[in-house]
């Protein structure tokens, strides 16, 4: 029994032993493993140094404090850990571990003189924490003397090559210093930023609590100081995969597009201003944004940015070259849709609201407009621009940049380029300095198929009440007759067809409710592709070939001839009745004279005369051309020999209630 017992205890001593000589072993390999990695660092030309390293082979705990790294080559960038402690550590082969849980405690990243404006950047990380992760043994070399694009693609691969179930940060500081370069001083900092299902690059979700930032600018004429606060910032479906892939010369001929965000949400967003300015935004959505590497090109417009030294202006073709890589990174970028809801502001003007501002499918638009103007205040329910176009903007403003040169006709037409239309609805607006509004119900402009820089189809509609102005003589006639407001209720639209060559005005209606109602068709035969120029010599050159086609018109009485006979009424000290009276006399006998060379204009001045002698008629007039018609002969007879104009048509005209 002795025996026994003296050899368990002699076991027990030896296992005791090859215990803690195999933790002592596991030690010394974990901190082989460390130093073998910041050597590494070391060997590309950069420095790195650490403290303690620690590993307890019973929870599989390694722990290293006191990290210092500062990268080789020209970067500025010094990073540094108090401590990072990994529990549940384990080798999954022989270039990958894994670890339970992994902790970082006390991390700092310096930057130094970030873009031309020589910027210092830091963040600060007091402790962040990783769950079920997995990643490479060992980090690949990081490129040599790489451009800041490389150096972030290189960072975003590293990223790639990890999982982990969860990442929590409680907090995180980024604060900023322009120094003397006028870019001011700031500090951002995040509070409950958490990371769900990282892997391979891409992320499940990602949320922050709240943000706050603090913003001091020193420019002149007097300095400001910002702050502000975002609330529940949330990005779903995340692939940085995507942005990889967009940072990769290799991939400048993918034309395809890459999600890099399912969607974007935050809560409401404050801030304030030490000027008395204070904004507010009830909250942000957006979806669905996708990156074109063939398009996305960082890395051309960092190089086309001018150099650090700011004593000179960059010169015309250098912004034309800085605008063009602009609208290719944009063509470069998909999205969905964006809302931006429940917006105020305060100002010692006032406080403009905005329900929302909408982006989707190429349109862009203001909703809910509420604000002070100085003669009272302007409602507005929506106003939109269609199939907007930030690239092809940049573009057409990249070719009015020649100082002292006025825009040719040319460029300026190119905004229709930008857009294929506007709109504007629900309008209630003070009319000049009187208590009188504006009221809008729709004015919308659409073009498209356009020849060169001008389109060939167009469409204008627009319904309003507007006051009568006494300021304004044409409409003196008006308020005398008691008109206080015109109703415009307008549509035209306008068409050319290539094949073949027709154009035709129609609809072309306009309705003053309280007036009158008048309409229109026109048409053209014969229009060149070359008309459509802003040469006014080629443009009366290629008009020669047109010819005139049917016209017809109606106008329809809801008030203009009782307004007519009361104005002649005035003029001429009579009575409405003979003031009537002699206005029909008037019309008939010029018909006459007419008529005599042309009897087919009898029918007009039959039609003309009976319109005014009873109210509320239509008057209807179509003329058909006899033969070919060319229209710059019409123009130039209608100028000198109306008569003789006419007589190239027939002609047809009707009254009716």
């Amino acid at each position: 029994m002795k025996r026994i017992l003296i050899g368990l205890i002699v076991a027990a001593v030896l296992a005791a032993g090859g215990w803690f000589g195999f933790n002592f072993y596991a030690q010394h390999r974990a901190a082989a493993e460390v130093e073998a990695a910041f050597e590494q660092i070391r060997k590309q030309g950069g420095k790195a140094s650490h403290g303690k390293v620690a590993f307890e082979l019973a929870s599989r705990t390694l722990t290293v404090e006191d990290i210092v790294v500062t990268p080789g080559g020209e970067s500025q960038a010094q990073i540094k850990i108090a401590g990072i402690k990994g529990t549940g550590v384990r080798l999954v082969d022989e270039n990958r571990f894994s670890a339970d849980s992994i902790d970082l405690a006390g991390l700092e990243l310096a930057l130094g003189e970030i873009g031309p404006a020589k910027v210092k950047g830091s963040y600060r990380v007091p402790q962040l924490t990783m769950r079920d992760y997995a990643g490479p043994l060992h980090a690949p070399n990081v490129p040599a003397g790489g451009s800041p694009i490389e150096m972030y693609r290189y960072a975003l691969e590293q990223y790639a090559s990890v999982t982990a179930s969860s990442v929590a940060i409680p907090t995180l500081t980024f604060a900023f210093d322009g120094g003397s370069a006028g870019a001011g001083s700031g500090e951002f900092s995040y509070s409950g930023l958490a990371i769900q299902n990282l892997k391979q690059g891409r992320i499940g979700a990602m949320k922050a609590d709240r943000a706050n930032f603090t913003i001091n600018v020193q420019q002149a004429p007097r300095a400001d100081k910002l702050t502000g606060e975002l609330s529940t910032i949330a990005i779903n479906d995340i692939d940085v995969t995507a942005l990889t892939a967009a940072l990769d010369p290799q991939k400048a001929g993918d034309d395809s597009y890459h999600r890099i965000y399912g969607q974007i949400s935050t809560g409401p967003y404050v801030a304030t201003s030490t000027l008395g300015i204070r904004m507010q935004v009830d909250g942000i959505s957006i979806d669905e944004i996708a990156l074109q590497p063939s398009k996305f090109r960082i890395a051309d417009v960092l190089a086309a940015l001018p150099a650090s030294d700011r004593s000179s202006l960059p010169t015309p073709a250098q912004s034309r070259e800085m605008m063009e890589k602009l609208a290719g990174l944009y063509e470069g970028i998909r999205v969905g849709r964006i809302e931006i809801g429940g917006l105020s502001m305060t100002t010692p003007q006032g406080s403009p609201k905005l329900k929302a501002i909408r982006y989707q499918q190429g349109e862009f638009a203001l909703e809910g407009l509420d604000a002070p103007t100085p003669q009272g205040q302007l409602k507005m329910d929506r106003f939109a621009l269609k199939s907007f176009s930030v690239a092809n903007l940049l573009r057409w403003a990249a070719g009015l940049t020649n100082p002292g040169q006025a825009p040719s006709p040319d460029q300026m037409l190119g905004l229709f380029r930008v857009l294929e239309g506007a709109e504007i609805k629900g309008v209630v607006s003070p009319y000049k300095t009187t208590r009188q509004l504006v009221t809008i119900d729709t004015i919308s402009l659409n073009w498209g198929q356009l020849v060169g820089s001008i389109p060939s189809k167009a469409n204008l509609v627009v319904k309003m009440v507007t006051p009568t102005d006494p300021a304004n003589p044409a409409q003196r006639p008006l308020i005398m007759a008691g008109v206080d407001k015109l109703a415009i209720d307008l549509d035209l639209g306008a068409a050319w067809t290539e094949s073949s060559g027709a154009f035709a005005l129609a609809p072309a209606t306009i309705d003053l409710g309280n007036l009158a109602r008048a309409q229109a068709r026109f048409a053209l035969a014969n229009v060149p592709r070359g008309l459509f120029t802003t040469d006014p010599v080629q443009a009366m050159s290629q008009a020669e070939q047109i010819e005139t086609g049917a016209i017809e018109l109606s106008l329809r009485d809801s008030g203009v001839v009782d307004l007519v006979v009361a104005q002649f009424s005035r003029m001429q000290n009579l009575s409405r009745d003979a003031a009537r009276s002699a206005i029909v006399e008037m019309i008939r006998a010029q018909g006459e004279k007419i008529a005599a060379s042309n009897l087919d204009a009898r029918v007009a001045v039959d039609a003309l005369a009976g319109f005014v002698e009873t109210s509320g008629q239509t008057l209807t007039i179509k003329l058909t051309p006899l033969g070919k018609v060319p229209v710059v002969q019409l123009m130039d007879a209608l100028n000198h020999e109306p008569i003789v104009a006419l007589a190239q048509f027939r002609i047809e005209a009707s009254t009716g209630l």
